[in-house]
């Protein structure tokens, strides 16, 4: 099954947050054969830069504060420019939630597929968030389908299985989910709406 769809990155913008060096040229120079507009920046970024398609940072200068938004939150895929393996400087970019990495020093290959992955991983991550804020959202709403439940039970269903049923059936009938039909049952609007 595929799940990945090819980003068109003609057009997009790349930031590269790297000291002035032949390393971010480099990169610039890469970038512009797959016409991504670059830019070098240093030695932070600020919340307009948070319009960026990609960011590019460098790992062996990269420090505490650099981004406007907090490690691991970054608005768009990033990716780890790391030219030292050391330990603490591979943690920090993994701290800061980098979504690929290119090692250093910058060659004629690399570019492309670091921006793939970042894309893949970045869209990946995005929606595995919305899909646990939702299931965190509807585990909220869970005592409102109880209270539904016995409601209905009350009125005349005759056990919890055939009060679900009737659940389902008004959250489609209502056009919602059986959360969100589940809490106007609680609140008395599905009292008036089923006539009641």
């Amino acid at each position: 099954m595929k799940t990945f769809k090819r980003p068109d990155l003609a057009g997009r913008k790349a930031l590269i947050l790297h000291p002035p060096h032949a390393t971010a040229d480099a990169l610039a120079r890469q970038l512009a054969l797959l016409r991504i507009s670059a830019r070098v920046v240093w030695p932070q970024l600020d919340l307009a830069d948070a319009e960026a398609d990609f960011v590019f940072f460098d790992v062996d200068g990269g420090h505490e504060g650099q981004f406007p938004w907090e490690p691991g939150r970054a608005p768009m895929p990033t990716i780890a420019l790391i030219g030292s393996e050391a330990p603490g400087r591979i943690e920090w970019a993994i701290e800061q939630g980098a979504d690929a990495h290119l090692l250093k020093p910058i060659g004629s290959t690399g570019v492309y597929s670091a921006l793939l992955v970042a894309s893949h991983a970045f869209e990946t991550m995005r929606r595995q968030t919305d899909d646990i804020r939702a299931l965190e959202g509807r585990l909220r709403q869970r005592p409102s389908v109880v209270q539904a439940v016995l409601l209905l039970m009350e009125e005349g269903a005759r056990d919890q299985e055939a009060a679900m049923k009737t659940l389902r059936a008004i959250a489609m009938t209502w056009r919602m989910t059986i959360e969100e039909a589940a809490e106007a049952i609680c609140n008395n609007e599905g009292r008036t709406k089923r006539g009641a």
